[in-house]
């Protein structure tokens, strides 16, 4: 059965990763993660290339994109790992639920870490918002239709939409978009409060709770294309839909946004459909290009990120934050943690573009990650939770 999930906590899978798998959707799912790897470990945080950075308020850089494509993957991936419980009718309530909680946890342990001061710790955080929206994609796939996920897709958007442009904000007085005074950073700084949210924010979350809200659109987003592919359509019909569907959504989110900006942070409505509609088309792209032509050449890299995708995500935010613990004493006599110790020793020095530098940190980075990960791939070891 294909599953999004793959952990370093739990035990340890050695089928054949073929089997049962769309391998399309590995592809994407280890591009996509890749790609995070990417943007969240350069060499130096001072000097990266402006597409490889998050728009500042509102508008999109291709960065933007890339956790909106995840939990897009989710929800396809969700279609594929439990049609056969519902199918049969089996109730396997208890380890989706099992499966979240699991995720929540190790986003909030890469919180915790290294401090483990429950005082400060932030709640929210990437993982802890795909534990969310797992569990309530799952669940909405095994009790509701395709018809009826259309339907609370819209609702979700469009209440968004009401709610962050024409709600009042308390203590403010009128709904508005800016950073620290709309709806959702009210709510966040009123149950979170400040001392447990995103620190560079302070006062809200870019994973916070209202947002999570839309979040769950993205998610049905990926039910819906999902339960496409499993269909008995012809593949050519598929791909046709997929893409006029990605075309339709990613027109629909350049109009919204007009007057509700594409916003990551806020997780605005127009954000989800231009997410949403770029990930259909890269999905149909990879689906018609490595399941119906057969084109596999150069996918295999990804499809070993993509197996073990969230086991590399998680490792690949803790282990930095090791390194960075160990202290390293360079012959000018200052002190650096491992990690920038050898970047400034090993990589730095050959480049006279710090730009240029810091991109190849992280390439670097990734790919010590794929020795890894190819090596997991070709012994057929898939950890998952």
């Amino acid at each position: 059965m294909q599953s999004f999930v793959s952990t370093s906590t739990a035990s340890v899978q050695t089928a054949p990763v073929s089997s049962g798998r769309l391998l399309s959707l590995d592809f994407f799912r280890g591009l996509t993660v890749a790609a995070m790897i990417t943007v969240n470990n350069p060499g130096d945080w001072g000097h990266i290339y402006a597409p490889l950075e998050h728009a500042a308020w509102h508008g999109w850089t291709p960065t933007d994109l890339i956790f909106p494509f995840f939990l897009f993957i989710v929800g396809v991936s969700i279609t594929f790992a439990l049609a056969g419980a519902k199918a049969d009718g089996q109730n396997v309530v208890g380890k989706i639920v099992k499966r979240s909680v699991t995720l929540f946890l190790l986003g909030l342990f890469l919180n915790f870490f290294p401090k483990f001061d429950i005082s400060t710790v932030r709640l929210l955080g990437v993982l802890q918002r795909i534990a969310l929206v797992y569990l309530a994609c799952s669940l909405l796939f095994l009790k509701t239709s395709p018809r009826q996920q259309l339907y609370l897709l819209a609702g979700l958007l469009v209440g968004y939409w009401v709610l962050m442009s024409f709600v009042p904000v308390p203590g403010v007085g009128y709904a508005n978009l800016e950073p620290e005074t709309n709806m959702a950073a009210w709510l966040d700084r009123t149950i979170l409060t400040p001392a447990h949210v995103y620190k560079p924010a302070k006062v809200w979350d870019p994973e916070g709770l209202l947002s999570t809200l839309p979040a769950i659109g993205t998610g049905l987003l990926g039910l819906l294309a999902g339960t496409l592919l499993r269909s008995q359509r012809p593949s050519a019909e598929k791909v046709a839909w997929l893409f006029t569907w990605g075309c339709l959504a990613t027109l629909g989110g350049l109009i919204w946004n007009g007057f509700f900006p594409i916003n990551k942070a806020l997780w605005t409505s127009s954000f989800v459909l231009l997410a949403g509609g770029l990930a259909m088309l890269g999905l149909a792209l990879s689906y018609w290009l490595i399941d119906v032509m057969r084109y596999r050449k150069g996918v295999l890299p990804f499809v070993a990120f993509g197996v073990n995708a969230i086991t590399v995500f998680f490792l690949s935010g803790l282990i930095p934050r090791i390194m960075n613990l160990i202290h390293v004493t360079r012959p000018d006599g200052t002190e650096l943690g491992l990690k920038e110790y050898l970047y400034r020793g090993f990589i730095a020095p050959h480049f006279s573009d710090p730009i240029n530098a810091s991109l190849a940190g992280a390439l670097t980075f990734v790919m010590i990650w794929f020795g890894i990960l190819w090596w997991m791939y070709r012994k057929n070891v898939i950890i998952k939770v």
